[in-house]
């Protein structure tokens, strides 16, 4: 089967290296096409041996992509197009319909309460949003969260899939030499008590709580890994609360393993995610991990050791507190939810997906 992944863009996030991880595994011809920045991951993928495409649209209102994009697929003969995030739903499924694709998925990502990628789900948006789902097969919701949320604009149930986010463990796994690494790289102390986090830096991710919270626990380093609109904001704040040389900006890093390896306690500041696939990165590294909202521990997987926290500056502070004073020096035992997030078997569920909805139909069906 050939499949085509649209994807908005390709710089450093979670759902473009989501969809790296899926390309390595599925058992299909694959093909990328970003119809902005072809980032770093863009480069990875070509790395790992996929064609990636560039369609270069000029801005979220270039209609002259739909027909360029159409023109691909049909050129390519792609039997399923699977797109991932918001543009690339509205301006894929359009295209698809145009090209006589039958098999369509999207994944959606990025669904909050009141914000879809970090922006307002305004009338117009959500608009948009259901009239192009109708001209896909099935969306794809990475939890229950985002199923929910999906059904409260109006998406049909029976339109919904939920497969959650994957994660390749051993990718992810403790490493000591690459802890010191990373903190020389940084210049960390190999002593030193580090809380880390890791995404994008924009204000739904509430990093602003979290060196709120270090700026009162003395001699902890913060290390954030990631980079976006906020970074300048969050940086003021740090050195107005006096702890600027206390907190490390890794900015945007193409993987999160060696951060993560830095790290003695992670922390997830925000009040809403729709996965939280840096909690479960996190816990397959190891490490004692404090979350406020992490939708696949909250359906279920309640045994993973993480704590939760209610959201606030203070209650963080105490977390922290507790548990940096808890540290062993050894890494925690992995548990059962990362093992339920592997990427192999959720790769399986994709493929299966396309065979569901009628995977090589279209309308050259036959034609050489």
């Amino acid at each position: 089967m050939r499949v085509l992944h649209v994807i908005t863009g390709l710089g450093v996030g979670g759902a473009e290296h989501q969809l790296r991880l899926l390309l390595r595994r599925l058992e299909h011809d694959c093909e990328v096409v970003t119809l902005v920045n072809p980032g770093p991951v863009a480069a990875a993928i070509r790395a790992d041996g996929v064609t990636v495409h560039e369609l270069g649209m000029r801005g979220n209102r270039d209609l002259s992509a739909i027909p360029r994009l159409a023109g691909l697929i049909r050129d390519g003969r792609f039997d399923a197009v699977h797109t991932h995030l918001f543009r690339a739903g509205v301006y894929g499924r359009v295209a698809a319909r145009l090209a006589g694709v039958r098999t369509v998925a999207a994944t959606e990502h990025s669904l909050g309460d009141g914000v879809i990628e970090g922006r307002p789900t305004t009338a117009g948006v959500r608009a948009l949003y259901l009239a192009t789902e109708r001209l896909g097969g099935t969306t794809i919701a990475v939890s229950e969260a985002v199923r929910r949320r999906l059904v409260g604009w109006g998406v049909p149930d029976r339109r919904i899939e939920v497969i959650p986010n994957g994660i390749d463990a051993g990718e992810l796994r403790y490493d000591s030499a690459l802890r010191q690494a990373t903190r020389a790289r940084l210049g960390i102390p190999a002593d030193a008590r580090v809380v880390g986090g890791v995404g994008r830096l924009q204000p739904t991710k509430r990093f602003d709580d979290l060196i709120r919270a270090v700026a009162a626990l003395p001699d902890v380093i913060l290390l954030l890994a990631g980079d976006g609109p906020a970074r300048v904001a969050l940086t003021g704040l740090a050195r107005e609360l006096g702890i600027g040389d206390r907190v490390v900006f890794a900015g945007a890093v193409p993987h999160a393993r060696g951060a993560l390896c830095a790290m003695d306690v992670f922390a997830s500041p925000s009040a809403q995610e729709t996965f939280g696939m840096a909690v479960i990165e996190a816990l397959a590294c190891g490490l004692p991990v404090l979350y406020v909202s992490c939708p696949p521990l909250e359906d279920g997987g309640a045994e993973s050791g993480a704590r939760r926290l209610p959201p606030g500056p203070a209650t963080l502070r105490d977390g922290l507190r507790a548990a940096l004073r808890d540290l062993s020096g050894e890494r925690r035992s992995i548990p059962a939810v990362v093992a339920r997030h592997d990427i192999a078997h959720l790769a399986g569920v994709v493929g299966d997906l396309y065979k569901r909805l009628g995977a090589g139909r279209h309308s050259w069906k036959g034609m050489s």
